[in-house]
């Protein structure tokens, strides 16, 4: 009876040891959305950059590196989560947005990845909400494994009052395989 309960063990573990191994990298970044105290101009129908999403390259994100994972061994990678704060000011709720959309772009491939419609309804309260976007589940390796890659974000709404700062964090689940 024992013999076979250490079959059983390993046998699980040589299963477990099969699996592709997978983990979570992080990307953050940050932008402002210019306000405009007069209320005259209004209509908010660009969304600004975020810098430290543009030419994003995973062999550099630290995650990757910490794995000892290059982006050639990602075998596939989807979103886990995508979320914007609003860092400042601390009495600004997410009122002033209707919709935002986040795309992976890569050479002439585009795609979407996450989105939020209805926003300014969802009546996230002030001190520095935290607004959650739903998830397109695109598949993401290609964009991974490219030379470089970028995310965008596209959004309608209205000027707020004041600059608004807003923390922006990408979460990717990514699968390996591992390297003959």
């Amino acid at each position: 009876m024992r013999l076979t309960s250490v079959l059983s063990v390993c046998a699980l573990l040589s299963l477990v040891a099969c699996a592709p191994p997978g983990f979570v990298a992080e990307v953050k970044g940050e932008t402002t959305v210019a306000g405009d105290p007069t209320g005259i101009s209004g209509v908010l129908d660009a969304f600004p950059s975020i810098g430290s999403f543009s030419s994003l390259d995973f062999d550099q994100n630290q995650d990757f590196k910490n794995q000892g994972v290059s982006k050639e061994q990602v075998s596939s990678a989807r979103l886990e989560s995508l979320s914007l704060k609003i860092l400042s000011p601390a009495d600004q709720n997410f009122s002033f947005l209707d919709t935002l959309e986040f795309y992976a772009k890569a050479g002439d491939q585009e795609v979407l990845v996450a989105s939020k419609r209805n926003i300014a309804s969802l009546d996230l309260k002030a001190p520095n909400p935290v607004l959650v976007l739903d998830l397109a589940g695109a598949e993401l390796q290609p964009f991974i494994t490219a030379p470089s890659m970028s995310i965008s974000v596209r959004g309608k709404g209205r000027k707020p009052p004041k600059d608004v700062r807003l923390q922006v964090d990408v979460k990717l689940d990514v699968q390996v395989r591992l390297l003959n």
